[in-house]
């Protein structure tokens, strides 16, 4: 189980932290990404972190790379996403997801992930 947190109203060039928490104890073994999803459009990928034996493989897409920042803490069975010089065109509901054992190949797919959050709003004002 998931559940996404941290999202909120900024103004353009602000920052914000999602997090998402999981329960359960083998955290370490899962892939987790988040995606989003802007009124009338489709869901997108966003980030992606790998498991520990894979040597956490960090995936970004292009739009946010430089500005966003995946990371985790298997201790706390906690992900992040760390968004920062934020947009108004990143406005959106963000989604975590996690799934076992997923290669480098396949962390941007979103068809990939059995777990998901429920979501959080990210609103960024011009």
């Amino acid at each position: 189980q998931l559940q996404a947190s941290g999202g909120g109203l900024v103004q353009a060039g602000g920052s914000l932290r999602l997090s998402c928490a999981a329960s359960g104890r083998t955290f370490s073994s899962y892939a987790v990404a988040w995606f989003r999803q802007a009124p009338g459009m489709d869901r997108n990928f966003v980030a992606a972190i790998g498991m520990n034996r894979m040597g956490r493989p960090v995936l970004y897409a292009d739009s946010v790379k430089g500005r966003f920042t995946i990371s985790r803490d298997n201790g706390r069975n906690m992900a992040y996403l760390e968004m920062s010089s934020l947009r108004p065109e990143d406005t959106a509901v963000y989604y975590c997801a996690a799934h076992p054992s997923l290669i480098r190949s396949s962390l941007a797919s979103q068809t990939a992930y059995s777990y998901w959050g429920q979501g959080t709003q990210v609103t960024v004002s011009s």
